[in-house]
C-alpha cells in the first residue's frame, strides 16, 4: 500500500510541474514600454536643438527615425495575441490533475488484474519446470538443437531421455552427434550400443557388438560394455564364454557396484559356476594357491561368515554372500537353511527384509 501512495504522490508532482506555469497570469514588462522610451528621445532632441547642440537638419532626421521606430513599436504591441483567459487555464489544470489519475485507474481496472497476489521470489525462477511431462522437455531440447546443432551437451542430455521413451532411432542419432561434438569415450560408445540393442528388440546385433567392443578397447572396465558382450555371447549360444566374461567382471568389481546384482543374475541364468568370492582381497590371496588349499581357505571363510551372522544378523549383504557361497559350493541344503535364518534375523525390519528378498531374487531364489 505504501508503494502505491508513493506512486500517487510522484504522479501529482509531475502534473503540477507541467501545469503550474499555465495557471499563472502574464507578468507586466519591467522598466516601462518601448514606446515611452522613444517619446523621451523625441523630447530630448527638442532640448538639444534649443541648446544648439545639433543643427535643424540633423534634428529633423533623428525625429523621422525615432518616429518610425515608435510607430513600429506601437504596431507590434497591437499585433500580440489576446491574453488567454486565466480562469479557463486554471480549470484545465484542475481537470488534468483529477482526470488523468481517474482515467488511469479505470483503464487498469478494466484490463489489469488487481486481485492477483504477488509471486514469491522463488517462483520467479526461469528454470524449466521439472513437473511438466518429459515429452514437453524433450520438445524444448529438440527445438534448441534445431537452432544449435553443434551443441554437444544438448545431444548428451537428449539421448538418455529418448532411450527412456523407447525412441531408439532418434536416440541413436543423438548419441552419434554426441560422439561427434563431445568426442569419443567408452561410456558414449556403450550407450550407443545399448540404443542399437534396444532398437533391435534386445538383440545384440553385430553393429551393437562393434560399439561395445570399441568401448571395451577404450576402457576394459566399462561395465555396460562387459555386460552386453556377455549377453551377445549368450545369445550366440556361447554360454561358457558369457559366464567367463561376467565372472571376470564380478572379480574386479567393488562390493557396492550398483550393477553387480544384474551380472550375478545373468551368471546364474547361464549356469556358470562362480567362485564364492567374499571380497577382492580374498580373491587376490587365493589366486596363487592350488585347488585343495583354495577350497580349504574358502571353506574357512564361509564358516567364519556363518558364525558372525549367527551373532549379528543385521548384515543383509553378508547373508546374501553366504547363500551365494553355499549355492556355488553345491550345498543347496545349507543355502536354504541360511536363507531361512536370514529372513528370521531381519523379520522385524521391513527395509532390510525388502533388500534381502530383492537380493535373493537376483540369485534366482524367490522362495
Amino acid at each position: 500500500m505504501t508503494l502505491w501512495f508513493v506512486f500517487a504522490l510522484m504522479t501529482v508532482a509531475a502534473i503540477f510541474a507541467v501545469l503550474w506555469p499555465l495557471s499563472r497570469g502574464s507578468a507586466a514588462p519591467a522598466g516601462g514600454s518601448e514606446a515611452a522610451v522613444y517619446r523621451d528621445q523625441l523630447t530630448e532632441i527638442d532640448r538639444d536643438v534649443a541648446a544648439g547642440l545639433i543643427g535643424p537638419s540633423e534634428a529633423e532626421a533623428a525625429r523621422v527615425e525615432i518616429s518610425r521606430r515608435l510607430l513600429a513599436a506601437a504596431d507590434g504591441r497591437d499585433d500580440l495575441p489576446a491574453q488567454a483567459n486565466l480562469r479557463l487555464r486554471r480549470s484545465s489544470t484542475v481537470l488534468a490533475l483529477v482526470g488523468l489519475p481517474v482515467a488511469a485507474v479505470a483503464f487498469y481496472l478494466s484490463l489489469g488484474s488487481p486481485q492477483l497476489g504477488d509471486f514469491p521470489l522463488a517462483s520467479r525462477s526461469r528454470a524449466p519446470d521439472a513437473n511438466q511431462p518429459i515429452d514437453n522437455l524433450i520438445a524444448q531440447v529438440e527445438a534448441h538443437l534445431e537452432k544449435n546443432p553443434t551443441d554437444g551437451r544438448g545431444w548428451s542430455v537428449l539421448a538418455p531421455a529418448l532411450v527412456r521413451l523407447g525412441r531408439y532411432d532418434d536416440a541413436i542419432r543423438a548419441l552419434r552427434n554426441s560422439i561427434t561434438y563431445n568426442g569419443d569415450s567408452a561410456e558414449r560408445r556403450s550407450d550407443l550400443g545399448e540404443a542399437l540393442t534396444g532398437s533391435a528388440g534386445g538383440v545384440v546385433t553385430s553393429q551393437a557388438k562393434a560399439e561395445f567392443e570399441r568401448a571395451a578397447a577404450l576402457n576394459a572396465d566399462e561395465p555396460k560394455a562387459g555386460y552386453f558382450l556377455g549377453l551377445a555371447a549368450e545369445q550366440d549360444g556361447r554360454r561358457t564364454d558369457a559366464a567367463a566374461i561376467w565372472r571376470a567382471m564380478l572379480a574386479k568389481a567393488p562390493a557396492d557396484a550398483p550393477w553387480r546384482p544384474l551380472v550375478q543374475a545373468a551368471l546364474v541364468r547361464v549356469g556358470g559356476p562362480t567362485a564364492p568370492t567374499l571380497s577382492n582381497d580374498a580373491m587376490a590371496a587365493a589366486k596363487d594357491m592350488n585347488e585343495a588349499d583354495r577350497g580349504a581357505m574358502i571353506r574357512g571363510m564361509v564358516d567364519r561368515l556363518a558364525t558372525r551372522l549367527k551373532q549379528n544378523g543385521d548384515d543383509v549383504e553378508g547373508w546374501l554372500r553366504l547363500v551365494r557361497a553355499y549355492m556355488v559350493m553345491g550345498e543347496r541344503d545349507k543355502a536354504v537353511s541360511a536363507l531361512g535364518d536370514a529372513r528370521q534375523a531381519v523379520a522385524n525390519d521391513a527395509e532390510r527384509l525388502r533388500q534381502l528378498n530383492e537380493g535373493l531374487k537376483n540369485l534366482g531364489l524367490d522362495g
